[in-house]
C-alpha cells in the first residue's frame, strides 16, 4: 500500500509519461501510468505488435563477491550459495547469460517475493548475479539480500539512476534489433549483460504478459533516450499498468501481494517448478518442511484458473462455493480483451481444483455459475 503522507517517487520516465498525456496513478511509492489510449487497446496492441512498459519501479540490482580472488565457476558457486539460503532454486546450475524466475520464502515456507535472477555470460563478472524484485516489497527484499550477504557480498541497487523498460510482443524483437545487434537472437530467459562501475546494462527475453519480448536496463539518460526512439516507431506505443494487469492474469502469471504472500506456499500458488529436483533432494531452502510435505502429499487448497460463465467480471476477493460451502476466493479477476471475456484465478480447496468442476462465484451477493479450467487463458509466446 502507498503512504498518502509520502511523497510519491517519479521514475526518470514520468515526464515522457506525463508529455503523452498518460493517466497517472499511485503505484508501489511511484506515480505510474495507469493507461495511454485506453486499456483494451493498449492490451490487443501489446497482442499484435510491440508495447512499451515502464517498469522502473522494480527493483534492479547487482550481487557482487567481495572475495575478487575467485573466479569462473568458482566465483559462480560462491556467489549462488549466498542467495540459495533464500530460494529454493538451484542458481548454482545457472548457465552464464541464463536466468531464472524464483521465489524469497520465510522460514514458514511463505513467498517473500518472486523475482528473476540471473547470471551473467562474461568470465569477468561470474561473482555476480543481475536480480529483480518487485518494486512494492524492494525495500524488504533489498534489506534481506543484504543481510544474507554479510561481509561475503555486496548489493548495488539500480532502481534509482537507471530506467527498466519491457518491450513485449511478436513484433519487438524486430523492433530491438535495430536497437541492440544479438537481441533477437536470445532464447527465452536468456540475457546480455555489461557491467561497469557506474552502471549496468542488461537486455533480458523475458516478460509478464505472456508475449514474446524484452525487458532492457539502461542508465536513466540512455534509457529516456532508448524510450522516445522506440516510441516513434509505428510498431510500438506505450502501454500502462491496466493493461500490464489484464495482459499478466491472460497469461496465468502471479501478482505479488494479490495471487501470491507471505503465506502462501510455492506449491499451493502452482509453483512447485521453480524448486528442482537437486534443491528438493537437499531440503536446504526455508519452510522446507512444509514445501516438501505439501509436494509429498498435497496442499490443502491450489491456485487455479477460473471461468465465469456469465458476462460479469468476478473481481479480486469474490468469494467461490461448491453449493452452500465456500471453498475459496478469487485473487485476480477482470476482463481478458484477448479471450474476449471475463477471466479469473483463485484458490479452492484441493478436492475442488480438477479443471471442469462446477462452482459459483458470490458477485453482488447473488450466486453465478463458473467452472475451474486450466492456466492459462491465452497460449504463451515464448522463444525457446
Amino acid at each position: 500500500m502507498t503512504d498518502p503522507a509520502t511523497p510519491l517517487k517519479l521514475t526518470p520516465l514520468h515526464g515522457l509519461h506525463a508529455s503523452l498525456g498518460a493517466q497517472l496513478v499511485p503505484f508501489a511509492g511511484y506515480e505510474m501510468p495507469l493507461q495511454f489510449s485506453g486499456v483494451k487497446e493498449e492490451h490487443l496492441w501489446t497482442r499484435s505488435a510491440a508495447g512499451l512498459f515502464d517498469v522502473s519501479h522494480m527493483g534492479p540490482s547487482l550481487l557482487s563477491l567481495t572475495d575478487t580472488t575467485l573466479a569462473g565457476e568458482a566465483a559462480h558457486k560462491a556467489i549462488s550459495q549466498i542467495v540459495e539460503r533464500v530460494v529454493p532454486s538451484d542458481i548454482a546450475a545457472l548457465k552464464p547469460g541464463q536466468a531464472r524466475l524464483t521465489v524469497l520464502l520465510n522460514e514458514n515456507g511463505g513467498i517473500l517475493d518472486d523475482l528473476i535472477i540471473t547470471r551473467p555470460a562474461a568470465e569477468a563478472d561470474q561473482g555476480m548475479l543481475y536480480i529483480v524484485v518487485n518494486g512494492a516489497v524492494k525495500a524488504q527484499d533489498f534489506a534481506l539480500l543484504s543481510r544474507i550477504a554479510g561481509d561475503k557480498a555486496h548489493l548495488r541497487r539500480a532502481d534509482e539512476d537507471h530506467v527498466l523498460m519491457a518491450l513485449q510482443g511478436p513484433r519487438a524483437a524486430e523492433v530491438l534489433a535495430d536497437h541492440f545487434p544479438g537481441a533477437a537472437d536470445l532464447k527465452f530467459m536468456r540475457s546480455q549483460i555489461e557491467i561497469a562501475p557506474d552502471h549496468c546494462r542488461a537486455v533480458s527475453r523475458c516478460g509478464y504478459t505472456g508475449e514474446d519480448g524484452f525487458e532492457i536496463l539502461l542508465p536513466a539518460e540512455d534509457g529516456r533516450a532508448l524510450a522516445q526512439t522506440l516510441l516513434s516507431d509505428d510498431r510500438v506505443k506505450p502501454i500502462g499498468l491496466a493493461a500490464r494487469d489484464s495482459l499478466r492474469l491472460e497469461a496465468g502469471l502471479c501478482l505479488y501481494g494479490h495471487d501470491i504472500d507471505d503465506a502462501t506456499s510455492p506449491i499451493e500458488a502452482d509453483l512447485g517448478w521453480v524448486i528442482q529436483k537437486s534443491r528438493r533432494g537437499r531440503g536446504d531452502f526455508p519452510g522446507a518442511t512444509r514445501i516438501l510435505d505439501e509436494i509429498n502429499t498435497g496442499p490443502a487448497r491450489k491456485r487455479v484458473g477460473i471461468q465465469p460463465l456469465e458476462r460479469a467480471p468476478a473481481r479480486e476477493g469474490t468469494e467461490v462455493f461448491a453449493g452452500d460451502i465456500k471453498i475459496g476466493v478469487i485473487t485476480s479477476g477482470g476482463f481478458g480483451p484477448s479471450v474476449d471475456r471475463p477471466i479469473a484465478m483463485g484458490y479452492v480447496t484441493a478436492d475442488h481444483a480438477a479443471p471442469g468442476t462446477d462452482i459459483s462465484l458470490m458477485i453482488r451477493n447473488k450466486p453465478r455459475p463458473a467452472k475451474v479450467v486450466d492456466l492459462p487463458f491465452i497460449q504463451p509466446n515464448y522463444k525457446r
